[in-house]
């Protein structure tokens, strides 16, 4: 059985190569929304017995010269990384590699140069509930024909004091993604041939 909510998380795939085609605003607020109706737990907030509900907020990252800022901060710690993988895992750390020296210039083997970057900014605690709003914007983007990829090098960002400003960073919150957004460079469905085939799912009937 499939419906098109179906169909779209069946084509959901982590995109790493994108167009440089900018994505209209309105797309873009429409993801944002299909995330901001996540489910969320409510969370008492320290020194009130107020609760909190849809904790998140998003920022949106388009400028290029920010881009620029935010691979300049992260691409040492991925380069620190993939060193580690040298002894550990060297045919994957090959595979990176290759393809880093393949990659245009600028490289960027972090924000794959996505003309969106879509940070989603959660108070700490509030982990669930942030993640269930990034699953709905990937599923929301993959219905809008648009790439994704969820990107734990791009959180890592607070080293940079004028990024944390820009991104109003406070210090009880953290990035969960960021998110990248944008057109394929390539027809997802050609990659299903290297797509990682996905196990069936335990279940247990009771």
């Amino acid at each position: 059985m499939t419906n098109p909510v179906i169909e779209a998380i069946n084509k959901r795939m982590s995109v790493r190569a994108y167009d440089s085609k900018p994505i209209p605003k309105n797309i873009i607020n429409a993801i944002i929304a299909a995330g901001n109706q996540a489910p969320s737990r409510g969370k008492e907030e320290k020194g009130s017995k107020e609760f909190i509900f849809q904790p998140w907020r998003f920022v949106v990252v388009e400028d290029s010269e920010f881009k620029k800022k935010l691979v300049k901060t992260t691409l040492p710690v991925w380069k620190k990384f993939i060193e580690n993988m040298k002894k550990s895992h060297p045919e994957m750390y090959e595979y990176v590699m290759m393809t880093y020296k393949a990659m245009e210039e600028p490289k960027d083997m972090v924000y794959y140069s996505a003309p969106a970057i879509l940070f989603v900014v959660g108070p700490i605690g509030h982990d669930v509930s942030c993640a269930l709003a990034c699953e709905n914007i990937m599923i929301a983007a993959t219905s809008f024909g648009l790439g994704s990829c969820y990107v734990g090098f791009g959180a890592m960002v607070k080293g940079d004091a004028d990024i944390v400003q820009t991104l109003e960073l406070k210090d009880d919150e953290r990035i969960f993604g960021p998110i990248l957004l944008g057109y394929p460079k390539s027809d997802p469905s050609a990659l299903d041939s290297i797509r990682p085939e996905k196990r069936e799912p335990v279940i247990k009937w009771i």
